[in-house]
């Protein structure tokens, strides 16, 4: 494989997410990792875990799939409800493109936070105080009902190219909340990516028509037709928002985005050597469906979407001892994302989150129909990652990563 556009396009696939991050979990058991050792017989005690948050979380085991529409519902209100009255007006397939446009701008806007930020959501002159991602999902929304992502006042509730390349570091502290008392991590790196992501609506006028919206997407996939694949979501979100990531990664001219280099991997051609992951690309991918799904499109093959490399998911194998450093004085140390640690960390996320699934539904009495691992991750893994973070070490994760905001 010796072109750039034929190795990126196999990078952009949840396969090679999947096959790739395969070979460091065989790598690790065989003792050749050089960061992290492999106890199988943890798995119990992680599966165990996740079954108790999820029954805890869901106990009729009617468990929805893990997206950014969980965090809108926080505190028990039902803001998708809110935002369907305000857009009672619009035809079904106008209400999917305004929602598929909220969703794309909040999940970009979800990295990790830091611990010293919060939102305070204002509802019948009471303010409730949200932080990490339920704080950031808030954030997002209110912004959205506000307009601050479209530039037509007329048309408040959507996201558009002009708007979006118009934004000011401060106008989006300003939607955030942010400020020198209630500092946000990676508040650049996330106006950068939003900035981009206007360059790249508006330079694709064919996907995203005019004014550039990524509700466009809804058309874009034939969605009207009835039906679409989440890899065909996953591959359009790769193919046309690769150059939105400030990470560098590339092949010749070509940008790869959550793709990073670790020697122990093994591919063709120019894909040697990448360990593509694709957390947000992967995590929008899913919190996409419900959209399509509310406007009537039947969303397949759900399944060949990975588990989340990110650090709750992470950690939790960590916290459990499934993972363990084989230098406990790694802990102590400050990483970045393309550091062949937080790689291989991720990767083995991805592969142990898909042999830890099959142990949770068995503690549940469920299979892979009624549980997929959407589900296992909202049951899950992320919030017994979460809850393990903060009886530990005061909701702060196992390792430090200095972010971006557009990684983690």
């Amino acid at each position: 494989m010796t072109r750039p556009g034929d190795a990126a396009e196999l990078l952009r696939t949840a396969g090679e997410v999947r096959a790739r991050s395969r070979q460091l979990l065989a790598r690790a058991r065989s003792g050749e990792s050089r960061w992290f050792a492999v106890c199988d017989a943890a798995l119990d005690e992680a599966a165990d875990a996740v079954a108790a948050v999820t029954r805890a979380r869901y106990p009729d085991l009617q468990i929805p799939y893990h997206s950014r529409w969980r965090h809108f519902e926080v505190g028990g209100v039902d803001r998708r409800a809110e935002l369907d009255a305000l857009l009672a007006s619009h035809a079904l397939h106008d209400r999917a493109r305004a929602l598929i446009d909220l969703a794309v701008v909040s999940v970009l806007l979800d990295a990790g936070a830091g611990a010293g930020w919060s939102f305070v959501e204002e509802r019948d002159g009471v303010g409730v105080r949200f932080a990490r991602s339920e704080g950031l999902a808030l954030a997002s929304w209110h912004g959205f009902v506000a307009g601050a992502f479209s530039s037509d006042p007329a048309r408040p509730l959507q996201v558009d190219a002009a708007a979006l390349r118009a934004l000011t570091q401060q106008r989006l502290a300003e939607v955030l909340q942010a400020t020198p008392d209630n500092p946000l991590v990676g508040l650049a790196g996330r106006v950068q990516v939003l900035r981009r992501l206007g360059d790249a609506l508006a330079n694709q006028p064919a996907v995203f028509g005019t004014p550039g919206r990524p509700g466009e997407l809804f058309d874009a996939l034939h969605a009207a037709e009835g039906s679409v694949d989440a890899q065909q979501i996953l591959t359009l979100l790769l193919t046309h928002f690769s150059a939105i990531w400030p990470a560098g990664n590339t092949i010749g001219d070509l940008a790869l985005g959550d793709c990073w280099r670790h020697g122990a991997v093994s591919g063709p051609g120019l894909t040697a050597g990448w360990l593509p992951l694709h957390k947000l690309s992967q995590w929008l991918t899913y919190s996409l469906i419900e959209p399509f799904v509310w406007a009537g499109i039947t969303v397949t093959g759900v399944e060949a979407l990975t588990g989340l490399p990110e650090y709750r998911n992470g950690g939790l194998l960590l916290d459990t001892g499934v993972l363990a450093l084989r230098d406990h004085g790694l802990a102590t140390r400050t990483w970045n994302p393309a550091d062949e640690l937080v790689v291989e960390w991720r990767a083995l996320t991805v592969a142990l989150l898909d042999e830890l699934a099959p142990l949770v539904r068995a503690r549940l009495g469920l299979d892979a129909e009624r549980m997929p691992l959407a589900c296992v991750l909202e049951g899950g893994t992320w919030a017994a990652g979460r809850a393990s973070a903060q009886r530990l070490r005061d909701g702060l994760p196992p390792l430090t990563i200095a972010s971006d905001g557009t990684v983690f």
